[in-house]
């Protein structure tokens, strides 16, 4: 019978056993754990998931209440509409493109 799987991030599918592993490595700040596990990159940005990595921090003593940093922000360089990426074309390549492609080639 395997053992349930404790889930930290659920958007990211990071579990306990992951962060614990990382923690052995020598990472214990929530950056740390973020960049190499990628808790809290996902849909939720961390809403979900830093609180219970931060309580678990905590709780092991890696962490004082004070260590306890939101993560850090990582917007996109420039707003992009949906309509923009709808209407975005690609080349046979796979390139993007925003040209009018008229069917002929030079």
């Amino acid at each position: 019978m395997s053992t349930p799987r404790a889930f930290i991030c659920r958007c990211e599918d990071v579990v306990l056993e992951e962060i614990d592993h990382a923690i052995e490595l020598g990472l214990t700040t929530i950056e740390e754990l973020k960049r190499y596990t990628g808790l809290g990159t996902g849909p939720c940005q961390g809403k979900e998931c830093l609180a219970v990595l931060a309580a678990h921090l905590l709780q092991a003593g890696h962490i004082t209440a004070d260590d306890v940093q939101p993560f850090t922000a990582r917007p996109p360089a420039e707003a992009v509409t949906f309509g923009a990426l709808a209407s975005a074309r690609r080349d046979p390549s796979g390139a993007e493109s925003d040209r009018e492609d008229d069917g002929e080639h030079s």
